[in-house]
């Protein structure tokens, strides 16, 4: 089995647990400070992963935002985010996804980004992109001024972010709130252009990036460069509008 049919079967078995779910036990991971919301579908749907990959791919290294790290007998990882978008779940939207990434030598090579609710299920590898199977590309979008613009929450940026956010936003046709990684997923798809983010902890854009990518995106951070590790996440259909929105970031 290829390693993009297993990363279909883990999304399926995390579907099992979290489309049955109701909102169950909400706990606050915060413990004080702004809000971050878990839920047992959370946990039982990255054991439900975990416990394949286990199974399967015994010497691959597990890294899950909600239980922790099994290190790797090689140089295979699979990063697993069970419900990217918890907020948008115990609400009852549908925009919450599952995300799921394998890296090599510590590298993204594959990534998902299921919409259990919507019934769309995204991956790519770095080099081409699909929808249900379907191949999917950006948007040809190169200018600031015809971009469709998201971002999770505007209110997430503080300081200088706030301040270039604030020029980016000025600057595009439109901007949408609230979408989490599925902004991603839709950016990949062509009907969004431009998405900037931060704060982002490796497990929410792991598999974002070879699904940017896969479609013809670019996604790097605020100071155009590729390195995402600090947590500053932007992405666009074209390296033209990539640099554009760079340049208004970094001022």
């Amino acid at each position: 089995m290829s390693f993009a049919a297993f990363a279909s079967r883990l999304a399926a078995a995390a579907r099992e647990v979290t489309l049955l779910a109701a909102e169950r036990t909400i706990e606050d991971k915060s413990k004080g400070g702004v809000f971050d919301p878990v839920t047992d579908a959370d946990r039982d749907a990255e054991r439900a992963m975990r416990s394949l990959i286990e199974a399967d791919y015994p010497d691959h290294g597990i890294t899950g935002e909600e239980l922790g790290e099994r290190a790797a007998n090689g140089i295979h990882r699979w990063s697993l985010d069970p419900i990217d978008g918890t907020r948008a779940f115990i609400c009852g939207l549908p925009t919450w996804t599952t995300l799921i990434a394998l890296l090599e030598q510590d590298e993204p090579i594959l990534g998902l980004i299921d919409a259990p609710r919507l019934d769309e299920l995204y991956i790519g590898d770095g080099k081409h992109a699909w929808l249900n199977g379907e191949a999917i590309q950006t948007s040809a979008c190169r200018s600031l001024g015809t971009a469709r613009l998201s971002t999770t929450d505007p209110y997430l940026f503080h300081g200088e972010e706030a301040v270039g956010f604030a020029r980016l936003r000025g600057a595009v046709r439109l901007t949408r709130y609230g979408h989490d990684a599925y902004g991603y997923a839709r950016l990949a798809a062509g009907t969004i252009d431009l998405i900037a983010e931060s704060r982002l902890k490796p497990h929410d854009w792991h598999a974002l990036a070879p699904v940017i990518r896969g479609a013809g995106g670019t996604i790097g951070n605020w100071r155009g460069g590729a390195d995402l590790s600090e947590g500053q996440v932007l992405a666009a259909a074209t390296r033209e509008l990539f640099d554009e929105a760079v340049d208004l970031l970094s001022q």
